[in-house]
């Protein structure tokens, strides 16, 4: 039993760093489509394009490695899961295909009116809105009745998981304007500055609001973070967001090109780690917990020794074209 309670927690946390890899390095992708509506000069928006080009599709590599690995080790949290959340993961991958098929096709056209920069924000913007709900109906629980969803077609849809969904777009595009800080230059990166100062108070206004609302879904949610002795744990994470903020701010105020955007990676990942306290040990809150929710220990044992070889060649190859490409983005070289 002490075995597979090990490799089960091990595989939640694998799951959950695969989904937070995805998070911050598919974020600003995302945040780079919210933005582009902001950026009208075709030239801005070729720069803007070809600073992701060599990454952007492998860092969906770990969105796939997510869900794979949920449908793989916790397979009743699957089942559970999806039936709750079609609507917005169908969302999702619309939105995901249509920024993926724009990035290509915009090249291509002839036309003065390029649609395909619209598909490109418009499928961010969607992506990115319906992963943030998404988040925030997981959060807020769903109806179990034995081992299956017991809930409607419209339980995602409430006041808290669109909250949750503005405060992630909110959030990318923060990520999106502290990525072309780092990678741009001249204009571009000046107007990058202005947003990223917006962008975090937003950000810091969306982290608040989340954090007020959460504890209310839940009475399990208020003892984890505010009981006796609870707090004594939990209350580094608020310090520590105050913290990754003033740093910020200075960082911002110093007009440095790399600390931005990698503060901006911290306050992602303390928000990261206030979910998991949350949640814990929770894979579908307050109905299963992960040891419910567990494949086979000899299932999870094999697929444990393949996740070893394969989250190394990623986070290799992931390193290496991020090192080949690093440095500004300039005009006469990119994607064509």
């Amino acid at each position: 039993m002490t075995a597979a309670i090990d490799i089960a927690t091990v595989w939640a946390f694998i799951i959950a760093f695969a989904v937070f890899v995805y998070v911050v390095m598919d974020g600003f992708d995302l945040g780079l489509g919210i933005l582009y509506p902001l950026f009208p000069n075709k030239s801005d928006r070729d720069l803007i394009m070809n600073s992701v080009a060599p990454v952007w599709d492998g860092n969906e590599t770990w969105l796939v490695l997510g869900g794979g690995g949920l449908m793989a080790a916790f397979p009743l949290a699957y089942a559970v899961l999806m039936p709750a959340l079609y609507t917005p993961v169908i969302a999702m991958l619309i939105g995901l295909i249509f920024r993926g098929v724009a990035f290509e096709f915009r090249w291509r056209t002839t036309q003065r009116e390029n649609r395909w920069d619209i598909a490109f924000a418009g499928g961010s913007l969607l992506a990115a809105l319906a992963q943030g709900i998404a988040l925030g109906a997981i959060l807020q629980g769903v109806h179990v009745e034995g081992r299956q969803y017991a809930g409607g077609w419209w339980d995602w849809l409430t006041p808290f998981s669109i909250l949750t969904g503005l405060a992630l777009v909110v959030g990318y595009a923060l990520l999106g304007a502290t990525w072309l800080v780092m990678k741009t230059e001249g204009e571009l990166r000046d107007k990058a500055y202005h947003l990223s100062w917006w962008l975090l108070f937003a950000m810091l206004g969306a982290i608040v609001a989340v954090s007020i609302a959460t504890p209310f879904l839940h009475v399990q949610y208020t003892q984890r973070w505010f009981a006796w002795p609870n707090i004594i744990l939990t209350a580094p994470v608020p310090v520590a967001v105050a913290v990754v903020t003033a740093m910020l701010l200075r960082a911002l105020s110093d007009k440095q090109d790399y600390r931005p955007f990698f503060l901006s990676l911290a306050l992602f990942a303390l928000s990261y780690a206030g979910l998991g306290i949350s949640m814990w040990p929770y894979i579908v809150p307050q109905s299963i917990t992960i040891w419910q929710a567990a494949s086979p220990e000899n299932s999870q044992v094999f697929m444990l020794i393949g996740v070893a070889v394969l989250i190394p060649l990623i986070l290799g190859y992931t390193a290496w074209a991020y090192w080949v490409f690093r440095g500004k983005v300039r005009p006469e070289s990119g994607y064509h």
